[in-house]
Formats: structure tokens, sequence, C-alpha cells
């Protein structure tokens, strides 16, 4: 609960805040970075930072709970918190790295915005960051117990049974625990960090949804590679994964975490629309196996977009995946070629004329631009926002407020 006094700060200066962000962020890694340097090996991806996307999802995530707050002191904006502490307990964020934290940001502030930050002023952030903060401990305390490890202690090595090339940038691995010990536990639709040994010797990470059923002991990652645009630089990890993993090799990989999951009761009767574009059917195309598994008759709509079927990762198997289910039924876009694919519609993803179930889960992945669009789409489809749950790849730089 944030105080009433400082409610009243934080809402005078707000404005102020949020319109510096951008250079507060700036300043903070740049110093936590110099006097931390170990924070960049292992945690933080370079290629975010060199980007700015690690920056501005740490801006947005500040301002939007800050705004939460102000909207109704009394609440939190849960959802905003339970991605964050997925994302944050998928790279080992514990307890202490807070208080680093709170001093480099605030000093940030401090320098900023220089005489604005009276003592009441700071207070007041002071507040908003530790209630922030507090809530996130919590959360990602629960979801280490809940993934049995220690907390910040979530990496295995798993060994490459397969390396299948899907399409010319898209490669999967499917990976088996290199200890012998049973796979953790993980829901249909979340994500793995897996960490890897660059060529200066840093450790660099990323997030790969898992792209096949997670009820056995083999888990599959499929894997873009990243090529940079607008002068932002390759993916290191999807590189080096392309060109050095191979059969019989090792990955460090972390517990399962993510919050948008398909909830799998065998009696579960809820219908799912799995809506994707790109490398962002990987979750989908694991929520069709785990349903396929589980001999699901739920109504299942799957709406995929792509740059032509031949870019289309996993695409016979969303096929075949589709036809096992007797609830099921896929409809794909396509920019180019969509004559190659029987049924395939031409041009981006347009709902106009598709049916969709009443009361369904819908399941929203792939870039930024498309899941806005799509779930624009959605709203004017008369689909509750409450019914659409979305994942982003890397740092979250679509944050909505608390009824999102």
């Amino acid at each position: 609960m944030l105080s009433a006094e400082s409610a009243a700060v934080v809402r005078a200066t707000l404005p102020a805040v949020a319109g510096a962000l951008d250079e507060i962020t700036t300043r903070f890694y740049g110093a936590m970075f110099r006097d931390r340097p170990e924070l960049l090996d292992g945690m933080f991806n370079r290629g975010n930072q060199a980007s700015g996307a690690q920056r501005r999802a740490l801006a947005g995530s500040i301002a939007g709970f800050a705004s939460a707050l102000l909207a109704d002191p009394d609440t939190r904006p849960d959802t905003l918190l339970d991605r964050i502490a997925h994302k944050h307990a998928a790279v080992g964020v514990t307890d202490d790295q807070y208080t680093i934290v709170h001093k480099y940001l605030f000093g940030a502030i401090a320098e900023v915005l220089g005489d604005a930050v009276t003592p009441e002023v700071a207070a007041a952030w002071d507040e908003v960051y530790w209630l922030m903060a507090g809530a996130l401990i919590g959360r990602e305390a629960r979801l280490y117990q809940d993934a049995g490890v220690e907390p910040g202690r979530i990496w295995r090595r798993w060994s490459v049974v397969e390396r299948r090339t899907e399409t010319p940038d898209v490669v999967s691995f499917v990976l088996r625990p290199a200890d012998g010990r049973p796979a953790p536990r993980a829901r249909a639709g979340q994500y793995v960090s897996v960490r890897v040994r660059t060529a200066d010797g840093v450790h660099q990470l990323r997030q790969y949804s898992l792209s096949s059923d997670p009820g056995g002991q083999l888990r599959r990652i499929t894997v873009k590679r990243v090529a940079g645009t607008d002068g932002a630089p390759d993916g290191e990890v999807s590189g080096l994964l392309h060109e050095q993993v191979h059969e019989g090799d090792e990955l460090t990989l972390s517990a399962p975490f993510g919050d948008v999951f398909l909830d799998d009761p065998a009696d579960a009767t809820t219908p799912v629309v799995l809506v994707s574009a790109g490398i962002g059917g990987t979750p989908m195309t694991s929520i069709l196996a785990r349903l396929a598994a589980l001999g699901s008759s739920r109504p299942v709509v799957v709406l995929h977009a792509d740059r032509s079927p031949a870019d289309h990762a996993l695409r016979a198997e969303t096929r075949e995946l589709v036809g096992r289910l007797p609830g099921a039924r896929a409809v794909f876009w396509y920019e180019r070629s969509a004559e190659e694919e029987v049924g395939a519609r031409e041009g981006l993803m347009n709902l106009d004329g598709i049916e969709l179930p009443e009361d369904a889960t819908v399941f929203l992945c792939g870039p930024l631009p498309f899941m806005r669009d799509v779930r624009g789409q959605l709203l004017r489809a008369g689909v509750p926002a409450r019914r659409i749950r979305y994942e982003v790849f890397g740092p979250d730089l679509w944050l909505p407020g608390p009824t999102a």
C-alpha cells in the first residue's frame, strides 16, 4: 500500500520522472556495469543492452508500476509483477541484487533530476521502489520453491540428443538432462534460459520457449538465428547455437519459467485460440503437443502468420498435431507463396470472418507490432482483454496495465 503522502508526491513528480527515465536508466546501467562488471557475465544480455531494449523495459516497468499505484494505492499490478518475476527467476535474480539496483538507480535519478530530488521526493520514490521490489522478491521466492531450486541456483546441464534443421534460419535441439535425474516440471507455453560462453569468455543467455510436449524426460527448443537490424548486433546466443552446437554436445539450461501456459487438467473444456507469427509459433506447438498427449477434445483454433510456407518453422508438425485433435482447426497466412500451402491465405493476418469460440483463452506470441495489431482485432471481435495472454521474447517492451 502506497502511503497518502507518498502518493501525492509521486503523482506530482511522475511526469518529470517518466520523461527522464530513458536518461536515468542509461546512466543506471552504465554506472552499475562499470562498478559491477560481473553482472554482465551471465545475467544481462549484451544484445538487449546494445539495442536499448533492456533499458526501455526497465523504464516501462517503473512507470507502469507507479501509475498503477496512483490509480489504486491499495492494489498492485499483479499481471505486470508476475511477468517480471518469471523473467527474473529465469536469469537467477536473488534478493541481494535489489539492494544493488536500488543504489545505482537512485544515484542515477539524483544525477539526472538534480535539485528536483528533494528529501520528500526521494522518500516517495524509495517507497515505490521497495513496494515493487518486495512484491517481486516474494513472487520470485515462490517460483524458486515451486521449481524445486534454491534462489538463483537454476542451472542444469542438458545433453543434445538431436539437432534438426527446420528452415534456413531455424534449428531445433532435443535435450535430455545430462545428470540422468528427472527433468523438472514444466508447463506447455513456458520458456527456459540457455546460457552459453562466448568467444571472449563472457556468459550470455537468452530465453527460448519449449516447443514440444513438456510432459516427459525430453525437452525441445527451436531457435531462430537473429540477424541484427538498424545497427543492432546479430544475436550472440542464437548465432553460437546455430554454428557450434550439435548432437552429443551439452547446453546449460535454467529451470522452466513463464506465466503464460496451458491449464492442462485432462477434463478441461475451455476453448483455446493460439495466435502467432514467425518464431512465435514455438510455444503454440508445445501447447498443441500437450493437448494431443492428453487426448483433449477442447475446441482449438490455431492462427499463424509467416513470410512463406518455407519460412514457417514446425509447419508440418503443427498440421499433424491439429489433425490429432478432434476439436482443432488451423488457418495460416503467408505474405508470399501462399498457394504452396493448401487452404492458406495471402497477406497479413486478418481475423475478419474467422469464427472464434466463445469464452476462449487466447495465447498470443510474435513480433510486437504483430501482437499489438492482432490484439486490437481480437478486442474488436469481442474477446475480453482479460482472456488474451501474451508472451514476449526478450525484455518486455509492451507492459499493459493491470486490466490489459
